[in-house]
This record gives structure tokens, C-alpha cells and sequence, in this order.
């Protein structure tokens, strides 16, 4: 029998943990699990699609080990515009240099004087006084002159430029299609891979979420697609985003890019608008790059860093992400502790528990009803431990997610496939559970039994239970009961 399981002590937030060198062993990724990691972000940006085909079978291994449900995301490159290659692998800019940013220079040519680019629409897309941001906004350069195959620049912030570093506008506008001849044949790699979640990045217009879910159903895969929101113009334009937002079926908040070219006073209001509006829209959304960067190099996250995560779990995010702290850091075991203690930290504030959206709206199904008025009831009284709701598509629970609780919602399921998706939705417990192998009448008895088994349950608690009277059909869920634990 295992020892129970406070339901306080569940946490709600989820933490997606990209794979690099430093955490892709089966070792490591056992540990990964056992610290808290809820999805593994596979970064197509790196490595081979048969490398990240072998480590996703590492993944599946440890986490069948744990008894745990862990999700797979492929994060797919995107159109990421990258200055070329200096013959000495790098530069140093002072302020007031001049530097040409030259279409028809060599790879591998570049020097102090300037370096070539494969992006052709450079030209079209920047006018005198632009400011280019070059390495996550570390290289800032002013244009002075746009020629038909050049573009001179007066260094404005200096450094040492390297080799490939991305380029954006300030303000944005430099548009590329979201999905690259690499994306293509990444997503045709997919078939083997079977990701539970593919992210795609630089979504300029819903049509990219579009396509890429026609391009995976050419392999039969269904996977959850996550819309990275990292280029000014979406956010400036309300009716795009919320097109891609509905289009998709979550965002991640890119504050890396995104940042660069709105500027890191305007992504404050960003995040928390993106968060809320995609709640709203019934869409998961996962917030992202820098949460913990300095444990790349350090066992401590840094205080502000501490505010920074609790701050995005306040605002309700369902998860969030760790990237070159598990990728490449020193510290992968121990940043996903912190992240884990801080998230945790947040949902112990009576704000994060309680909530008021969507009460003065009309409800779409009775699906949706019973999802809604089963987590009011639980907030509302006080020997609650939980919901238990039996899915089949996960709408159910993921419906439920959407609003605050301080209560596990516990997805029973026996389709392994709805429970993966459901490893990204804050303050869901993905737990196998076959109701079709008990008779009609006995089904809320098996399954109050096995939670109680599984220590989330004990004597004396009251659990609410949701499901559809056609147990194996999806979107049937019309019952709710609240059951004592006899």
C-alpha cells in the first residue's frame, strides 16, 4: 500500500524540461522524472531526427520505470534568420563602427567590415533608421543606407559578434513562412517519433497551425499543437493572434525572440495578456526561455528568478520551461526542483485557488456544464480532495483546468494517447484507469477504490466524480456526483 498522497502537496503547475547533452542519458532523464519534469521538449533547432527518435525511447522507458505519464514535445526550428559565418568564427563591434550586412558575400567570409545572410527580403524589409538586433538583442545596429544587396549599419551597442547569430527588427517585420524545408522534413521524421506535442515556431498567421496539423495527419498523427507567439506584429494585431490561438491548441509565450523585438518593458504586459487569453479560449499555455538562466551555471536560481516563475504560475499559466538550464546546464536535477518548489510556493496563495472567470457566461454543452459546476463545487467545499473525472478525449478535464482550484483534477483513462496530452494541463493527474472493465453499477466504487490505492484518497474524504452515462464515448460526460470515501 502507498503511503497517501496530500492532495496540498500536488502540484498544479507543470514543468516542460528540454533534452540536451547535459540531461538526454537514461540516467539523467530518470532523475528528471523523479524531480518533477511533466514534458520533455525535444529542440529540432539541435541534433538529428533519428538522435531525438533514440532519446524519445529513452523517455518512454524511464517513464513507464516511474508508473508516470510524461509527454513528448517536438519544438520544430522555424524560420530562424541567422547572419552567416566570419572566417575567424567571430568579431568585435564598438559603437560607431560600420559594418554591411551584404546578400552577395560568401559564407564564411564575413569580417569586421560586415557578413552575408540568406535572407533575400532583407532589403525589402528595413529602411534607413531601423534598428537590427543582432544575438538576442546583445548586437544593436542602426541603418544608415539599404541598397539592392546591402544594407549598411552603424554599430549602435558593440560585442563580439559570432558566426550564425539570429537577426530581428526591432518592431518586427522580418517574415519568413513558419514552416522551412527543414520543418518539412522534420514533421515527416515525426512518424517514428510519435511526439504527443509538436510546438511551432515564428507563427505568423493561423494557416501555419493549419498546415502543420494537415502535414502530421498525412502520418496519422494527432498531436496537441502548440503556437509559439515570438514575432511583434502577431501581438500588435489582435484579430492574428486570436485567429492562431483558436487555431491552435495552446500557445507558449517565446519571450526570447518576442522580447527582442517588442522590448522587455512591453513583453511584461504581453505575457500576462497571452496567458489570460488563452485560458479564456479554453487553450493551454506553457511560458517560456530564462526562467532559471543563471542555474545553468549555478545550484541556486536567484530570488528575482523565484519571482519570475511564481509570477507566471499567479497569472495562471499551465506550465513552465526550462531551456538551456536542463539542455546544457550544470545543474539540470536541481533547477527542476527549484522551478518545481517555487510554482508550489505560488499555489500555496489563496489567489492562485480560487476563481471567478467565466461565471457570467453561458455554458456550450453539458460537458462544459458539468466541467464548470464541478470545480465550483470543489472550491466551495471544504472535504472535497479532488475531481475525478472519467475521459475519453480529455476535453473534460482540460475544460476543468482552465479554472483556478487548490484540487488535483485526477483524468482517468484507459487511451494512453489522452492521457500524454493531458501531462501539459495545469493541475491535471493523467492515471490509467479502465472503466469498461467493470459493469455500469460498479464503476464509481472502482474507482474511489483506486485512488484510495493510489494514496490520493483516505478515509473520511469526499471526492467529486464526472462521467458521460455511455461509458467509451467520448464527449458523454453529463453526470456529476460528490461520493464520500467510506
Amino acid at each position: 500500500m502507498r503511503v497517501n498522497v496530500n492532495p496540498k502537496h500536488i502540484r498544479r503547475t507543470k514543468i516542460v524540461a528540454t533534452v540536451g547533452p547535459a540531461s538526454e542519458s537514461d540516467d539523467m532523464i530518470a532523475k528528471l522524472i523523479a524531480a518533477g519534469v511533466n514534458i520533455f521538449r525535444l529542440n529540432f533547432s539541435h541534433g538529428t531526427a533519428d538522435h531525438h527518435v533514440v532519446v524519445a525511447a529513452r523517455i518512454r522507458k524511464q517513464a513507464s520505470i516511474a508508473g508516470l505519464y510524461v509527454g513528448i514535445m517536438a519544438d520544430l526550428q522555424g524560420p530562424k534568420i541567422r547572419i552567416g559565418s566570419f572566417r575567424n568564427g567571430s568579431v568585435e563591434l564598438a559603437a560607431g563602427d560600420r559594418f554591411r550586412l551584404d546578400l552577395d558575400l560568401a559564407d564564411g567570409e564575413g569580417d569586421f567590415r560586415g557578413v552575408g545572410l540568406e535572407y533575400k527580403e532583407l532589403c525589402s524589409s528595413v529602411v534607413k533608421g531601423d534598428i537590427l538586433l543582432l544575438d538576442d538583442g546583445r548586437i544593436r545596429l542602426r541603418v544608415d543606407d539599404v541598397e539592392a544587396s546591402t544594407v549598411d549599419c552603424t554599430v549602435v551597442i558593440g560585442g563580439t559578434l559570432g558566426s550564425r547569430k539570429g537577426i530581428n527588427r526591432l518592431g518586427g517585420g522580418l517574415a519568413a513562412p513558419a514552416l522551412t524545408a527543414k520543418d518539412l522534413t522534420d514533421i515527416d521524421s515525426l512518424s517514428e517519433l510519435r511526439p504527443d506535442i509538436v510546438a511551432v515556431s515564428f507563427v505568423s498567421t493561423a494557416e501555419d497551425i493549419f498546415q502543420t496539423r494537415r502535414l502530421l495527419q498525412q502520418h496519422q498523427l494527432q498531436p496537441a499543437i502548440i503556437a509559439k507567439i515570438e514575432r511583434a506584429e502577431v501581438v500588435a494585431d489582435e484579430d492574428t493572434l486570436s485567429d492562431i490561438v483558436e487555431a491552435s491548441d495552446g500557445v507558449m509565450v517565446a519571450r526570447g525572440d518576442l522580447g527582442v523585438e517588442v522590448g522587455d518593458a512591453q513583453l511584461i504586459g504581453i505575457q500576462k495578456a497571452l496567458i489570460s487569453q488563452a485560458r479564456t479560449m479554453d487553450r493551454v499555455v506553457i511560458t517560456a526561455t530564462q526562467m532559471m538562466e543563471s542555474m545553468i551555471n549555478s545550484s541556486m536560481p536567484t530570488r528575482a528568478e523565484v519571482f519570475d516563475v511564481a509570477n507566471a504560475v499567479l497569472d495562471g499559466t499551465d506550465a513552465v520551461m526550462l531551456s538551456a538550464e536542463t539542455a546544457v546546464g550544470s545543474y539540470p536535477v536541481e533547477v527542476v526542483q527549484a522551478m518545481a518548489d517555487a510554482a508550489l510556493g505560488a499555489e500555496r496563495q489563496p489567489v492562485s485557488r480560487t476563481s471567478r472567470f467565466r461565471l457570467n457566461r453561458a455554458f456550450a454543452s453539458a460537458q462544459e456544464a458539468i466541467a464548470m459546476s464541478a470545480i465550483y463545487a470543489a472550491n466551495h467545499f471544504d472535504n472535497v480532495r479532488g475531481i475525478a473525472c472519467l475521459t475519453e478525449s480529455g476535453t473534460t478535464p482540460r475544460l476543468m483546468s482552465r479554472l483556478s482550484s487548490g484540487l488535483p483534477i485526477f483524468a482517468l483513462s484507459n487511451l494512453s494517447e489522452t492521457l500524454q496530452k493531458l501531462c501539459l494541463c495545469r493541475g491535471v493527474v493523467p492515471l490509467f484507469f479502465d472503466a469498461t472493465a467493470f459493469d455500469e453499477d460498479c464503476i464509481d466504487a472502482r474507482a474511489i477504490e483506486f485512488l484510495v490505492d493510489g494514496g490520493y484518497l483516505q478515509k473520511g474524504d469526499s471526492i467529486i466524480l464526472t462521467k458521460g452515462e455511455r461509458i467509451g464515448t467520448a464527449g458523454s460526460t453529463n453526470i456529476m456526483k460528490i461520493l464520500q470515501v467510506d
